[in-house]
């Protein structure tokens, strides 16, 4: 799917990393009131998307900027962000200058995170749809045994709601009907995600593989 073009803007992270430097703000446009200017439009407002287990371990993490570069930085967070939600009622949370949104089912945390300034509304359909379009692939067991042995479609989902931190889709219908379309022109199963039962665990990992070092599948005791 082509991008559609986005407004001018600076390298994805280039804003928190000056302002976790200190560093001094964009000079104002020729006769823009000093003080006032607001936030440049831009078409990216996802920076991440993550999914733990009840002991806040990650299963699957899709990070679309360099505000964490590192994988020691991520997971640190991811440990924070859990730390702080996972005995609370609420659907939101502040957090280093981020919005998060999340949910939990059964023994999983979804979680969506945007920027301070990020539309909450537009952050929580993100998080409906994931969780929407899982619910339907796994047969409505959002849990985390069917995710693991799902973990291929998972990844598919997710790359069609959010693609480089811009939203391509809210809608879970729709992103069910393209993964199904990915599926059955790709080959990669004999059914589509929709219809499929758990796959063998090979399946699983080479899902996996393709997405490279954006994509991490817990290996209990192994290093990061």
């Amino acid at each position: 799917m082509q991008r559609p073009e986005a407004w001018p803007r600076p390298h994805p992270g280039e804003g928190a990393a000056a302002a976790q430097a200190g560093g001094p703000a964009p000079p104002a446009r020729a006769g823009e009131p000093s003080g006032l200017r607001l936030q440049e439009p831009s078409l990216y407002t996802i920076k991440a998307v993550f999914i733990l287990d009840n002991d806040g371990r990650r299963l699957l993490a899709k990070y679309y900027d360099d505000t964490f570069p590192s994988m020691k930085e991520q997971m640190v967070f991811e440990k924070n962000v859990f730390n702080k939600t996972s005995r609370t009622e609420s659907e939101i949370a502040f957090f280093g200058g981020m919005t998060i949104v999340y949910k939990n089912s059964i023994d999983l945390f979804l979680y969506v995170v945007g920027s301070s300034y990020e539309n909450e509304l537009m952050l929580m359909s993100v998080l409906t749809c994931l969780f929407e379009s899982l619910n339907h692939m796994l047969r409505k067991n959002v849990e985390k045994r069917w995710l693991l042995e799902n973990m291929d479609g998972a990844f598919l989902v997710l790359d069609e709601i959010v693609d480089g931190g811009v939203i391509l889709e809210s809608d879970p219908q729709q992103v069910i009907q393209k993964v199904n379309f990915r599926v059955d022109d790709g080959g990669l199963t004999e059914q589509s995600v929709a219809q499929v039962g758990p796959p063998a665990s090979a399946v699983a990992r080479n899902g996996l593989e393709r997405y490279g070092e954006q994509s991490i599948l817990e290996h209990p005791g192994g290093t990061q």
